[in-house]
């Protein structure tokens, strides 16, 4: 086999691309590395003389599951809060949490809520936690709510005037 230098590096990084992978906790840097580990992958067939295998591998292991896994990503990454609908929220209150969540790759939803008086209410099951008089911020998660007060946006919403706290299961405001 004449390739055979070449398949031994190229299939060393099969492994090394695997740890890396599931090293990593940017879960951006996991999308890239998904795409290269089905390029190598991809590569060590062609080497081996499996073209439609390799063929395969490029296809869908490569282009297909990095495609969707980006969609998923790019959809779950988001922080909903509910605001009340006919209270504004305030720009800067808005400036803030957008800031506050860009180191954990989040971005922010305000989703409407219910005006004062009427029966329809937001869909709680969607929703992350709530917004209330642009300064009150409520999480249904405890452990979300560890993980954004461990960032650097956490104090300055809080100098800012900010309250976070939490929701319980009926959604009600708890300790904070």
């Amino acid at each position: 086999m004449n390739d055979f230098y070449l398949l031994l590096p190229v299939t060393a990084l099969l492994p090394l691309t695997a740890l890396l992978l599931v090293s990593r906790a940017d879960p951006y840097q996991v999308l890239i590395l998904r795409g290269v580990l089905g390029v190598v992958a991809a590569l060590v067939y062609v080497l081996l003389g499996a073209a439609d295998v390799a063929l395969t591998e490029a296809m869908v292991g490569t282009l297909l599951s990095t495609t969707l896994y980006a969609v998923a990503l790019r959809s779950s990454m988001v922080l909903r809060l509910a605001v009340a609908a006919d209270e504004p929220v305030e720009e800067e209150a808005a400036e803030l949490l957008t800031s506050w969540l860009k180191p954990a790759r989040l971005r922010l939803q305000l989703v409407p809520s219910a005006a004062k008086g009427t029966s329809k209410p937001a869909m709680a099951a969607d929703l992350h936690g709530e917004l209330v008089g642009s300064r009150s911020l409520r999480l249904h998660n405890d452990r979300l709510r560890q993980r954004l007060l461990a960032l650097e946006g956490a104090q300055r919403w809080r100098s800012w005037g900010g309250e976070i706290g939490r929701l319980d299961a009926a959604g009600q405001a708890s300790e904070p």
